[in-house]
């Protein structure tokens, strides 16, 4: 049995890879990560021109119609770059949702656009310390118009719709809606510890706001986006914390102390050793959640949060490191190291932090059991 990619995702990767690696070089990110801008605007243009966010959207709404498998492996790509773009926000969240729930209409509506890249998206759920829930919503809308905040919404300054959970009376007890973000929406940056990705905090203050799926299913239906956004994220720490030993390798095999690499030393060795295991036991993890994506298994939620934990532990395991093997001058600001130790913990409370999908592990795993 074959569990490698087919040609035609390799082909993908490498085009991808070829790609990033001539249009998001590391000054890419340190423009962004320095300066003004919310994102590297040159860059999505060139992603938009690719394709890559019409990756899974079918054809009769202006998509590629390709499969999760290519998408995967260019989440896999942009997290090897660190590509400071929206693209989990419009591809893995505000698509996803569209997708799952949209109705004919909607989808006619939103996803051409997002397709295009006319459009820039993002998920809007969380409103304030500790774990969201559709109890805790405070959001709620009334003659379809939105009030009430959500709190660090990420490219909440770039998009220009949002998909908005908001309390329901029905159901399980929350709603999804569609919220442009032209009217009634207001931002509030944050400073957060990577300024190469875009955060605030949004206010509603009777925005427009149209029903996305069932009325009072709300919660189920970010559930399962959430889910399936995390397979995407955890391919995208995985591109990262590749990134990251790399990066240790190439600079303990050219760095000498004492007339001889620092890779021969004992201590190095032991750091790349168990940064590559823990990549290659993601790696394991993130192939599998590749798998329930794109055939829809049933078992998604369990792949969902096993690529999730592993992936948010290896990045951050491998950034850390990567720093460590660079020594004193890793931890300074000329080093790039900086770039993916920002990102990997940017990422790991993006969709929910370690400790949530660990209880989700638990919940997945106790329900397959009984299955």
């Amino acid at each position: 049995m074959n569990f490698e990619f087919g040609e035609d995702q390799n082909l993908v990767r490498d085009q991808a890879r070829g790609f990033l690696t001539d249009n998001c070089p590391p000054a890419v990110v340190r423009r962004v990560l320095e300066g003004d801008e919310l994102y590297a605007a040159d860059l999505w243009q060139q992603i938009v021109e690719m394709g890559w966010t019409a990756t899974v959207i079918p054809e009769e709404y202006g998509g590629l119609g390709m499969s999760y498998l290519e998408l995967v492996v260019i989440a896999e790509e942009l997290g090897r770059a660190c590509a400071p773009v929206p693209f989990s926000s419009s591809v893995y969240l505000a698509t996803e949702a569209i997708l799952a729930a949209g109705t004919q209409a909607q989808k006619e509506k939103w996803l051409p656009k997002l397709a295009a890249g006319e459009v820039i998206g993002t998920l809007a759920y969380v409103e304030g310390a500790g774990e969201t829930s559709a109890a805790s919503l405070g959001c709620s809308v009334s003659d379809g118009k939105l009030s009430g905040s959500k709190a660090v919404v990420a490219d909440a300054q770039i998009a220009q719709v949002m998909i908005v959970a908001a309390k329901s009376d029905s159901g399980d007890g929350a709603s999804l809606y569609i919220v442009p973000t032209d009217a009634g929406v207001s931002c509030e940056a944050l400073n957060t510890l990577d300024p190469s990705r875009n955060h605030a905090n949004v206010t509603f203050d009777g925005a427009s706001a149209e029903l996305l799926g069932n009325e009072g299913e709300g919660w189920a239906l970010l559930e399962s986006t959430l889910n399936r956004a995390a397979i995407l994220f955890a391919w995208e720490q995985l591109g990262g914390a590749e990134s990251c030993l790399e990066m240790a390798k190439e600079y303990a095999m050219g760095r000498y102390a004492f007339g001889r690499p620092i890779a021969s030393y004992q201590a190095i060795k032991h750091k790349l050793a168990d940064m590559y295991v823990k990549n290659t036991l993601a790696r394991g993890n993130v192939y599998y959640g590749a798998w329930a994506l794109n055939t829809d298994a049933d078992e998604l939620p369990l792949a969902a949060a096993t690529a999730r934990v592993g992936s948010i532990q290896a990045y951050y395991y491998a950034a850390k490191e990567n720093i460590q093997t660079h020594g004193g001058m890793g931890y300074t600001w000329e080093f790039d190291c900086q770039f993916y130790y920002r990102r990997s913990k940017v990422l790991a409370l993006e969709i929910g932090s370690e400790a949530v999908w660990q209880d989700k592990l638990i919940d997945a795993s106790a329900h397959a059991d009984v299955a």
